[in-house]
């Protein structure tokens, strides 16, 4: 088998593993609805506990441990933890809220406008500056979530919220910088001894669904947890496999599935108001996307340049060396020195341009799942690679 061989079957099996990833994460407003008659806290108090459960066991078969010791030992990160658990209660408790109580849809439109509030925390917490494609997206989102509001008749406040406790979420797990399977162990450690507590005050007052709804119900609250942990696995192993730029395309396919649900489902209403303001929402999704993707294409041909040039050097310098050899005709010699610098420089380029299609994922990554950021940062530097060279 040819190194393209191996490359295709990677990228299909990468695209199998992403499909199968994100479109559970799109089709789990089909999942929550189950769990009644518990209510959006109690479903919210069972999924940190059997999440830590799940999690844990798939570390404990993988004996991925050496990480927890140099954590502990880091009050800043822990305190990052802290608020990303926080945070990311507030969002899966939000979200499961809001499909039980008939807002799928809204539901949907967090996770679309998600990158778009990425890209204004960078710009306001980050100082980072936005190329003129991002700055048109940012501003036609912003008119989207206007014309929401007028079509609601309120700020969609479950979306925003989403969105924001979302991007805050993804804020503290750059600083904390756990691998995903590793940072959700972590984060649901910390909800556990207060997701415990409160089901055992729950039961304790009468008020547990738990063990009075038949053992079908127990099973599924139980489930709640691989609920959040399959897909994460998942995810985990297309991104090792594919190019950021695949998986940017991916994310859009939980909210869209969502979306759809809500439509199709449960039949949720769409007037006219709400129409035009989430094609804003994809119009802005859609700017965003083309300038990811041409950032990331120019950078990749940046680095295939200096590539050529490296080799040319190469070839001039091995020249030189044999004797009766010539140099190549038209090769222009560069210092070595040099052109270490401009490929690494390049390099840092092109994982930038690729990390911004990251950035767009939410998760996208939906917050059913945690992006992880170890096999986010080596897709990365995988799809900044430059491709074979051809002659002219």
């Amino acid at each position: 088998m040819t190194p393209q061989d191996q490359q295709d079957r990677a990228d299909r099996t990468g695209l199998l593993y992403g499909f199968a990833a994100y479109g559970f994460w799109g089709l789990v407003p089909l999942f929550w609805p189950l769990l009644e008659p518990a209510g959006a806290v109690e479903i919210l108090a069972h999924r940190m506990v059997w999440s830590l459960v799940a999690v844990g066991l798939v570390l404990l078969v993988l004996r991925r441990w050496s990480w927890i010791r140099p954590l502990l030992r880091q009050p800043r990160r822990l305190a990052m933890i802290a608020l990303a658990a926080t945070v990311i209660s507030v969002n899966w408790g939000l979200y499961i809220w809001g499909v039980n109580s008939g807002h799928v849809v809204e539901t949907a439109l967090g996770y679309f406008i998600n990158p778009l509030v990425s890209i204004a925390f960078g710009v306001l917490l980050l100082r980072e500056r936005l190329r003129p494609a991002q700055w048109a997206a940012v501003g036609v989102g912003a008119v989207a979530v206007g014309v929401l509001a007028v079509g609601y008749g309120k700020l969609p406040w479950i979306a925003l919220t989403l969105a924001f406790s979302f991007a805050t979420y993804s804020l503290a797990k750059k600083r904390v910088g756990l691998d995903g399977l590793e940072s959700l162990a972590a984060e649901t450690a910390v909800q556990f001894l207060p997701a415990l507590g409160f089901l055992i005050w729950l039961g304790a007052h009468g008020g547990s669904t738990f063990a009075s709804e038949g053992a079908g119900h127990s099973v599924l609250l139980v489930s709640c947890g691989f609920v959040t942990a399959l897909p994460l696995i998942c995810f985990g192993a297309s991104a090792v496999r594919l190019p950021l730029s695949t998986i940017g395309m991916l994310q859009y396919v939980a909210p869209t599935f969502q979306f759809l649900l809500g439509l199709t489902v449960f039949h949720e209403s769409m007037p006219p108001e709400r129409w035009a303001g989430f094609s804003l929402v994809w119009l802005a999704l859609a700017l965003l996307t083309w300038d990811a993707l041409r950032t990331a294409r120019r950078a990749r041909r940046d680095l295939a340049d200096t590539a050529a040039r490296a080799a040319a050097l190469s070839a001039t310098v091995g020249s030189e060396a044999v004797p009766g050899s010539e140099a190549v005709p038209g090769a222009e010699i560069v210092p070595e020195a040099e052109v270490v610098q401009g490929a690494q420089a390049v390099r840092e380029t092109a994982v930038a341009g690729t990390v911004a299609v990251a950035e767009a994922v939410s998760e996208a990554a939906v917050s059913d799942g945690v992006v992880p950021e170890a096999a986010v940062s080596e897709a990365a530097v995988r799809d900044a690679r430059p491709g074979p060279i051809s002659g002219g």
